[in-house]
């Protein structure tokens, strides 16, 4: 719908020059809601039950890197720099450059993907010869993941992006170093993560406990 109202408003706007009509054309407010995240343990359970040493490699970057799932299709084994232990993100969204951390046990399962897969090109080719696995396969090989690992919420390679983010913000790792390694051009868009950071939260002392703490402190010794 805030497509249609869009291509209203530049026809009515821009075309006929008539603002005042696409002034009453308002885009439809849509619902806030927080993203899925998985909890260490449930993200160590799904990438054991993953189809494959392939799809557990490509996961394994999607957490361990915090990378988009068209970022994860487009690596190539040109990207990952063990020497510098970075990977290369080229052209992310927004066809902007960036470099992310390459942990060492995430390095260790890429060679051990290497050694049996030697891939060519891509570094997670597909089914069709000569270009990368799709969104439709890596959606097949989630759904099949969490089912295997039993997880009741619903997973994508996107929810492992979101499970990334909360567990460095939980972690205490500054917020603008989470911005950077996800990519966003916005401090706004990286924040809505301290409101599924439940470790953090539960750390925050309620002001009742306080009250009532000193409450304690302040009465007399019976």
């Amino acid at each position: 719908m805030n497509n249609t109202v869009s291509g209203l408003r530049f026809f009515f706007r821009v075309t006929l020059g008539r603002a005042d009509i696409a002034s009453h054309l308002p885009f439809v407010r849509q619902p806030h809601k927080l993203p899925v995240v998985l909890s260490p343990e449930e993200v160590s359970r799904f990438l054991e039950a993953a189809p494959g040493l392939k799809y557990k490699a490509a996961f394994s970057v999607a957490y361990g890197a915090g990378l988009r799932a068209s970022e994860v299709m487009s690596l190539k084994p040109t990207d990952i720099d063990s020497k510098r232990m970075v990977i290369r993100v080229e052209q992310g969204k927004g066809r902007k450059d960036r470099y992310v951390m390459l942990s060492p046990q995430l390095l260790e399962l890429l060679r051990d993907w290497w050694r049996v897969g030697q891939p060519e090109g891509w570094l997670f080719p597909g089914r069709v010869l000569g270009a990368p696995l799709t969104t439709r396969q890596l959606n097949r090989a989630c759904h099949a993941a969490a089912q295997m690992a039993e997880l009741e919420k619903p997973v994508s390679l996107h929810t492992l992006r979101h499970s990334f983010a909360t567990h460095l913000l939980e972690q205490n790792i500054d917020i603008r170093v989470i911005q950077v390694l996800l990519g966003h051009a916005k401090l706004d868009t990286t924040a809505l993560y301290t409101q599924v950071a439940t470790r953090t939260i539960g750390q925050v002392m309620s002001p009742l406990d306080r009250l009532i703490r000193k409450n304690k402190m302040a009465a007399p010794p019976t």
